[in-house]
């Protein structure tokens, strides 16, 4: 079987953006090359991954299973080359959608302020990790939970205030509030992998009839100013996505969202405890799960 891992990052890419098209953007080849990559994959597999049509791909169920742990050999492998890379002399904080909204500039200056050697930088991905299996970020900023992955421990820094994202001429965007039985009338856009709308959100009342998939905070967005649905997110997301055509209303009676830092178990930053410190000061002092040893807590 002769297996490479160009090819397992370009099914992960396919599978992520939902056609070879735009995984050729993500993966920086051509289309063409994608497409070959993916056939010599089946090939060494000796299974059909991915139903093609012209619209979309879509996984098979052989494709469903392998998917996983193409992930896992590619999380390893990046992990593998940050552990032996040299120090860059800066920390970065990887983010998938809003870093941590109006409080990330304020963490900047007192960061700078406290620790001029040590840069402080923000990287952007649209990743379950927030690019930290990716190994493009050191900690990681999240707000869905990774207790299910031992490689990581987070700690809970904050709480956030949920928010609708409406078009601004829905008849919901002249209202300051909105309730989440207004939002159900409307389809619904959600990013299963970053995002942290679901629709046990709804329960127990009456969920959406149509919810519509999207691939990370710009497509989310897009979709939202045209009208063709509606959205649920972070209050962080409103201070740093602003949009033409997007108004973002608070939620009356949607639970609020914990923010949580994680980071690789086995490797922590050195600069860890007081990273943790300086972003519960700017949500005004994160108290709960924390499952930092080094922080005084545990992990789950």
């Amino acid at each position: 079987m002769d297996l490479q891992l160009r090819q397992l990052e370009n099914l992960v890419a396919v599978a992520d953006a939902g056609t070879f098209t735009d995984a050729a953007v993500t993966v920086g080849i051509s289309q063409a090359s994608v497409s070959r990559s993916i056939a010599a994959l089946e090939t060494a597999l000796g299974v059909r991954l991915l139903r093609r049509n012209t619209r979309h791909v879509s996984l098979t169920a052989a494709g469903a299973r392998v998917l996983p742990a193409a992930r896992r050999v590619l999380d390893e492998v990046a992990h593998l080359k940050r552990t032996l890379s040299e120090p860059a002399g800066e920390l970065r904080v990887g983010y998938s959608w809003a870093a941590l909204g109006k409080h990330t500039r304020r963490l900047q200056k007192t960061w700078a302020a406290a620790h001029p050697a040590v840069p402080l930088v923000f990287v952007q991905s649209s990743t379950v990790t927030a690019g930290l299996s990716e190994g493009i970020a050191d900690v990681a900023v999240v707000r869905r939970s990774l207790d299910d992955d031992p490689r990581f421990t987070t700690a809970l820094v904050g709480v956030e205030t949920r928010v609708a994202a409406i078009a601004t001429d829905n008849p919901l965007a002249r209202r300051r509030q909105v309730r989440m039985a207004d939002l159900a009338r409307f389809p619904v856009a959600i990013d299963n992998r970053t995002g942290t709308t679901t629709p046990a959100l709804w329960d127990p009342g009456p969920p959406p009839k149509t919810f519509r998939h999207t691939h990370g905070v710009d497509e989310w967005l897009t979709l939202i100013a045209a009208g063709q649905a509606v959205g649920v997110t972070s209050e962080a997301t409103a201070h740093q996505n602003p949009r033409p055509g997007v108004a973002y209303r608070t939620v009356r009676d949607a639970p609020p969202i914990p923010v949580w830092l994680a980071w690789w178990s086995d490797s922590p930053p050195p600069d860890l405890p007081e990273l943790l410190a300086e972003i519960r000061a700017t949500y005004g002092g994160a108290h709960g799960d924390d499952r930092s040893p080094d922080a005084g807590g545990r992990r789950a």
